[in-house]
C-alpha cells in the first residue's frame, strides 16, 4: 500500500528549521513498513517553507496515498491536529494513523477530539504492520491488538492491548532517509543544543539503546516495561550510521541508558573500538541515574569520548525525592555531580520545583545546594509540569488545579507555574518562582562575546573568553535571529562548563530576570497561540 509518514513541525515558524531531534519512532515505523513490502514516503514539515496545510496538500495532490501517519507528544497538539485534519479533508480520503505519547497518554479524549481513522496504542512496530495488512486484505480489525477506531455505527472500539516487543534486536534499524536526515545534518547550528557546542559542524545521530524505564517517577509518563538492545545490535547500527552520514555526535536518548555498570563498561569498550576506526573525532552523550555511577566508570566514559551526561536530579530534598518516587538521595546527587565536574564532563540536568511535597524549606535545601555546588548554573532550574499521563497530572486533575483536560492539552506549554503542592499557598509559590529566577540571574555566568562576525551562510562566528578557565574559544555556525537580542548557552571546549552568551539588551533582561520573565511568559503564550493558528 502507499503510505505517507509525516514528521511534525517542531517550531512555530513557517520556514525551514533544522534544529530539532529526528523522531526515532517514525524512523522505526518507516523501516518495518518497508520491510513488510509497502511503498512508504516521508514528508518532513521542518524542512519546507509555507504553512503545514499547504505543504501536506501539495504532497497528497502528487500521489494517491492509502494512509497518512504521524505521531507526537502532547506539546505538539496544534501541528498534529493540522496534519490529521488536512489529510482527512483531502479529496483522496487517505486513512489517518496517529501514535505517540499524545494519544497514548489520553487515548479516548484525544481520539474523539482529533478523530483519526486509527489510533495506535503502545509501541507500534508490530501493530502498524498488522493494521495495514488487515485493511488491505479486509480482515477483522478487532483482531488487531493495540488500535482504536470507530465502527460503522460510530462506536469507539479499542482492541486488546499489545505486549511490547521483547526482542528489540529483531526490529530493523530506524531509517531516516525519507525524512531528510542529510539535509538536517548539513544545517545544524552550533549553538542549537548542548550536544552541538563541541563542533562547528555537528552531525548528531539519535540512538535508542533501550526502551521505557523500570521506575515510576510521578512527573514522567511511560506505559511499558524496560527492555534493552544487545550491545552488538547497537554497535551495528552506529557503525552503519557513522560511516554513511559522517556522524560525530551520538545522542543516546534512553531514559536510563545503563542501570548496571557492567553494561556501561562494555559500551565504553565497544565505542572506543569504533572511535579508532573513525577518521574524525567522535563524541557521545547519555542519561544516567546518580546511584549507578562511580569515579572509575565516569573516567572510562570520558576516555571513550563521552562529552555530556544527563542526571535526573529533580530535587536535593529527601522528602521531595521520596514523593517523586525517585529512589535516590541527596548524598548520591552530591557525589554524582562532583564526579562529573572532576572528570570534565558537561552536565545537562535540572532541578524541578513544585512537587506535591514541596515546601518553602525543601525548596531552600535545593537552592542552597545549587548555589554552593553547581558551579554557576551548570544545572538548570525549572518548575514541575503536569504532563498528560503522569501521576502528578492525575493529582492536578483530582485537586482541580487542571479543570479541563482537553483545553490544557491544546494549550500545553513549558512555561506553566502551577501550584501543585499540598502545603504551599499560591503566594508562597509565587515567591518561590521569583526567588528561583532571581537566583538564576545572580549566579549564572552571563557573558558578552568578544567578537561577533556574520558568516557567508548567514550564521555567526563567535569568540568568547570562558569565565571559568579563562581560555578564549571560537565557535562558528551559530544561529542568531536578532543580534540586538539573543541569549544561549555555550559549553567551553576546554573545561566543559557552560556559560550564557548574551547581547547587552539580553544581559539587562537577565539582570532583572524575575519581573521581565513574568511579562516574557505572557508574551510567549500569546505568540504561541497566534503562531499555532498560522502553522
Amino acid at each position: 500500500m502507499n503510505i505517507l509518514l509525516v514528521v511534525p513541525r517542531y517550531s512555530l515558524e513557517n520556514k525551514p528549521n533544522y534544529n530539532y531531534v529526528l523522531p526515532i519512532g517514525l524512523g522505526y515505523i518507516y523501516s518495518v513498513l518497508v520491510k513488510a513490502g509497502h511503498n512508504v514516503d516521508g514528508l518532513n514539515l521542518n524542512h519546507i517553507a509555507g504553512s503545514a496545510e499547504e505543504i501536506i496538500t501539495k504532497k497528497l495532490n502528487s500521489k494517491k496515498y492509502d494512509f497518512v501517519g504521524t505521531g507526537n507528544n502532547a506539546l505538539g497538539y496544534a501541528i498534529t491536529e493540522i496534519i490529521i485534519r488536512t489529510a482527512k479533508n483531502h479529496p483522496s480520503k487517505p486513512k489517518t494513523l496517529l501514535g505517540g505519547p499524545i494519544i497514548n497518554s489520553e487515548p479516548e479524549l484525544i481520539f474523539n477530539d482529533l478523530n483519526p481513522t486509527f489510533g495506535v496504542i503502545g509501541e507500534a512496530e508490530e501493530t502498524i504492520v498488522e493494521l495495514v495488512d488487515a485493511v488491505e486484505k479486509v480482515k477483522d480489525l478487532k483482531k488487531v491488538k493495540g488500535i482504536m477506531y470507530k465502527d460503522s455505527t460510530g462506536k469507539l472500539i479499542q482492541t486488546l492491548p499489545r505486549e511490547p516487543p521483547k526482542d528489540l534486536d529483531s526490529i530493523p534499524f530506524p531509517n531516516y532517509e525519507a525524512f531528510g536526515i542529510e539535509k538536517q545534518l548539513d544545517n545544524i547550528s552550533t549553538n542549537y543544543a548542548y550536544y552541538a557546542n563541541f563542533s562547528d559542524n555537528t552531525r548528531a545521530y539519535p540512538l535508542l539503546a533501550s526502551r521505557s524505564c523500570p521506575f515510576q517517577c510521578t512527573f514522567c509518563y511511560h506505559n511499558s516495561q524496560y527492555r534493552k538492545r544487545s550491545l552488538k545490535n547497537i554497535m551495528q547500527e552506529l557503525s552503519l550510521a557513522i560511516k554513511k552520514y559522517k556522524i560525530n555526535m551520538i545522542c543516546i536518548h534512553d531514559e536510563c541508558f545503563a542501570l548496571d555498570k557492567r553494561r556501561l563498561d562494555d559500551f565504553c569498550r565497544e565505542i572506543t573500538k569504533l572511535k579508532r576506526e573513525t577518521p574524525w573525532d567522535l563524541r557521545w552523550f547519555c542519561q544516567l541515574r546518580v546511584e549507578t555511577i562511580d569515579a572509575e566508570i565516569l573516567k572510562k566514559m570520558k576516555e571513550a569520548g563521552c562529552a555530556i551526561i544527563g542526571y535526573g536530579l529533580e530535587s536535593y530534598s529527601l522528602p521531595v525525592l521520596q514523593s517523586m518516587k525517585k529512589n535516590t538521595t541527596p548524598e548520591q546527587i552530591k557525589k554524582a555531580v562532583k564526579l562529573a565536574f572532576d572528570n570534565k564532563l558537561s552536565l545537562q540536568s535540572f532541578f524541578i520545583f513544585g512537587d506535591t511535597a514541596e515546601t518553602v524549606e525543601t525548596a531552600e535545601e535545593t537552592l542552597n545546594y545549587w548555589k554552593d555546588y553547581c558551579k554557576n548554573g551548570q544545572v538548570g532550574l525549572l518548575f514541575i509540569q503536569p504532563y498528560p499521563g503522569s501521576e502528578i497530572y492525575k493529582r492536578a486533575l483530582k485537586k482541580g488545579v487542571l479543570k479541563d483536560k482537553l483545553n490544557f492539552i491544546k494549550n500545553l506549554t513549558i512555561w506553566n507555574w502551577f501550584n501543585l503542592t499540598d502545603n504551599m499557598t499560591d503566594k508562597e509559590v509565587s515567591q518561590l518562582k521569583r526567588k528561583v529566577l532571581d537566583m538564576v540571574s545572580k549566579y549564572t555566568k552571563f557573558i558578552r562575546p568578544r567578537k561577533l562576525n556574520k558568516m557567508k551562510n548567514g550564521n555567526y562566528e563567535i569568540e568568547i573568553k570562558c569565565p571559568f578557565c579563562k581560555k578564549v574559544v571560537n565557535y562558528k555556525n551559530c544561529q542568531i535571529g536578532n543580534r540586538f537580542s539573543y541569549g544561549f548557552g555555550l559549553i567551553c571546549r576546554n573545561c566543559s562548563l557552560r556559560s550564557f552568551v548574551v547581547s547587552p539588551l539580553q544581559k539587562f533582561a537577565y539582570a532583572n530576570y524575575s519581573w521581565i520573565r513574568t511579562f516574557r511568559d505572557l508574551e510567549l503564550k500569546i505568540l504561541s497561540t497566534f503562531k499555532k493558528k498560522r502553522l
